[in-house]
């Protein structure tokens, strides 16, 4: 039993989807490679990297950036150039350049926009004064009398 649970945990364990085909000989390259796909997405699939996905654009993708670091790219200029084939959507965390800062800062400054409007909208509404509601005329009386004696 306890066997059965050992290999059912062993399976469970998720897989890397690089093919051995894709692999680099050298492994400090495969080692970077690695590393690198781990912070880009793949456009296929939501929120899973290129190293996860199954995907044949993932697999494009892993097999671009392999070609790069081989050609002697750094890792930034590796990420640069699939950034700039593809855009800013392809890296899973992207930085706070460019128009990015406002998309970072959008959430916080909703929130404050959110409390400061609700905190001037109690505000107001505990200072307004209340207006004395006038007393039914004799004609009001009457009628509501009649309805209820109905």
């Amino acid at each position: 039993m306890k066997r059965l649970i050992l290999v059912l945990m062993l399976l469970a364990t998720p897989l890397l989807a690089v093919q051995p085909d894709e692999v680099l000989d050298d492994p400090v390259l495969e080692e970077r490679a690695r590393e690198l796909s781990k912070g880009l997405r793949c456009l296929v699939c939501r929120n899973e990297s290129i190293d996860e996905s199954n995907a044949s654009l993932a697999r494009d993708l892993r097999i671009l950036l392999r070609e790069r670091l081989v050609e002697g790219d750094s890792d930034a200029e590796a990420i640069d150039f699939i950034v700039d084939r593809y855009g800013e959507y392809v890296l899973l965390n992207p930085d706070m350049r460019g128009a990015n800062w406002l998309l970072w800062g959008a959430g916080p400054l909703m929130l404050l926009l959110a409390g400061g409007m609700g905190f001037v909208y109690l505000r107001g509404r505990s200072k307004a004064s209340r207006q004395a509601e006038a007393p039914l005329s004799a004609e009001e009386e009457a009628r509501l009398r009649d309805i209820l004696n109905r």
